[in-house]
């Protein structure tokens, strides 16, 4: 039995990062995430992309997906405060200019089928289903899942996506 079907809830983080050796960065991220979780990690490739409504000359972007199990006592409101504590641990700065590059960037995409809408947290994440570099690393840990909110699962939106963005794994 795998950790998809087996976890009462799991949560989906999507991690970017276009400053410094980006690689790394992520997979020194996993490696935190995995603190914040008494189950393995579920963890896609590591994706190239382009920068998407980024400032110009905005580098490319390393992302990738993990989805963990939380502790009993997580909330997504709690978690949401971790990853904020990682991203600046990892040297992300207070946001200046929407999108600008950083170090790293973790979004909260799913947090079970909990649903928010707050000035804090939306969940799900907003614009999740619309984005190729979300999509094609969840596609590979999560292809039939169906996001709260939508009908459909993750394999048809990233088929359904337009071909603008350029998204390619890293080996």
């Amino acid at each position: 039995m795998s950790l998809l079907t087996s976890a009462p809830t799991l949560v989906f983080v999507a991690l970017g990062s276009n400053l410094g050796d980006s690689r790394r960065i992520i997979l020194d991220a996993m490696a935190r995430l995995q603190e914040l979780s008494p189950s393995s990690l579920l963890k896609s490739s590591l994706w190239q992309t382009s920068p998407v409504n980024c400032p110009p000359n905005s580098p490319p972007f390393v992302n990738a997906v993990a989805a963990l199990v939380p502790f009993a006592d997580e909330t997504p409101e709690s978690l949401l405060q971790k990853l904020r504590a990682l991203e600046k641990e990892f040297g992300r700065p207070p946001k200046k200019v929407l999108n600008e590059p950083r170090s790293l960037d973790l979004d909260l995409i799913a947090f079970g089928t909990e649903t928010r809408n707050s000035p804090e947290l939306i969940l799900p994440h907003p614009r999740a289903h619309l984005r190729r570099f979300v999509l094609q690393p969840l596609n590979e840990i999560a292809p039939d899942l169906i996001l709260p909110g939508q009908s459909h699962t993750v394999s048809r939106l990233l088929a359904e996506l337009p071909d603008k963005e350029i998204v390619t794994r890293l080996v």
